[in-house]
């Protein structure tokens, strides 16, 4: 299922998102301009490596991609959910709660790897934990989504709340199946980075007391 867009509208121009979607880029073309071995020596040093863990990498890992299906779909997902999630932090707090999530998928993802070599990039983590909040600020949120039946493609519109649990519940029961194998794989998804990320966006989201929207502020007052 993908999404294509929310219901929830947003009262603010998404400044931060588009200001991470921006260094995501620029990390991504840049990744693009090396060589496969520059590239890969990039990767080890800027990635995180669990067996040789260096905490600097918990934050310059969260802006490189694997490849441009890992970037286009971690920037998508940040568009549609990152706007509203914005919205009610603000920017500043927004920045922090992004930057905090990545980094909280990322110590998981140490946590249940320790002895792997294999560097782990992606925004999947912080883009989790803005998941995780989206779910607990706007559960009655429809999403349109695009979802094969048979041989076709159709839209239908879901409600967040089953949509996000949905993600959640197969990005755990994967990393469950995946229990045993780490430590011999050559790659793969970091599942339990997902769900370190989204756990954290549903606790930090409140702790970080968001507001209602401007306009629905003032619409208070009428």
């Amino acid at each position: 299922m993908i999404p294509l867009r929310d219901s929830q509208p947003s009262y603010s121009p998404p400044v931060v998102t588009i200001f991470i979607i921006a260094a995501n880029a620029f990390a991504f073309l840049y990744e693009l301009s090396l060589d496969s071995f520059s590239l890969n020596y990039f990767l080890s040093i800027y990635g995180v490596v669990p067996a040789r863990f260096d905490p600097f990498t918990l934050l310059t890992s969260m802006f490189l991609h694997g490849g441009w299906l890992h970037f286009l779909g971690n920037m998508w997902f940040l568009w549609i959910y990152g706007d509203n999630v914005e919205d009610i932090l603000g920017r500043a707090k927004y920045l922090i709660f992004y930057l905090a999530c990545g980094v909280a998928a990322g110590l998981v993802h140490v946590a249940m790897n320790p002895d792997s070599r294999v560097p782990t990039i992606g925004a999947s983590g912080a883009i989790a934990g803005v998941m995780g909040a989206y779910l607990v600020k706007f559960p009655h949120a429809r999403i349109l989504t695009l979802v094969p039946v048979f041989f076709f493609l159709t839209t239908v519109e879901v409600p967040a709340l089953l949509i996000l649990g949905y993600w959640f519940l197969i990005q755990f029961f994967s990393g469950v199946g995946s229990i045993g194998y780490s430590h011999i794989s050559q790659g793969g998804i970091a599942w339990f980075a997902h769900v370190g990320g989204f756990l954290a966006g549903m606790l930090l989201v409140n702790l970080m007391r968001p507001q209602p929207p401007r306009r629905r502020r003032r619409d208070l007052y009428w």
